[in-house]
């Protein structure tokens, strides 16, 4: 891949995080400020496409970065990445989120 593709894919991936940031952190100022909860917190697993140690440090980043997620462990075969979540109306939802969103984009910067 070019470095002007990969360029592209990098300011396409910083402009999806700051997306996501923008979204989740009203999502999680809402939850604070109005007196019912709506959180339903858990634990999904979603399995890594990625397998570089910069591509697998750089996904858990910015998961962790974004408000109502936070990224746990990383499994011993460096297949599956656990993820608390905040809100977790539905974990394939979630799964398929990180993985179509966060993974795609980051596979395509830095492998």
């Amino acid at each position: 891949m070019s470095k002007i593709v990969r360029t592209v894919k990098g300011f396409e991936l910083a402009f999806y995080f700051l997306y996501e940031l923008v979204i989740s952190s009203f999502r999680v100022a809402w939850e604070v400020v109005t007196p019912q909860s709506y959180s339903r917190p858990g634990i999904i697993a979603v399995p890594l496409d990625v397998r570089s140690d910069l591509g697998i440090t750089l996904l858990a980043n910015l998961i962790s970065l974004t408000p109502g997620s936070l990224s746990l462990e990383v499994s011993a075969d460096r297949r599956t990445l656990y993820v608390h979540v905040m809100f977790i109306d539905d974990a394939d939802v979630e799964r398929a989120n990180i993985k179509n969103n966060f993974e795609r984009r980051v596979l395509e910067v830095v492998e």
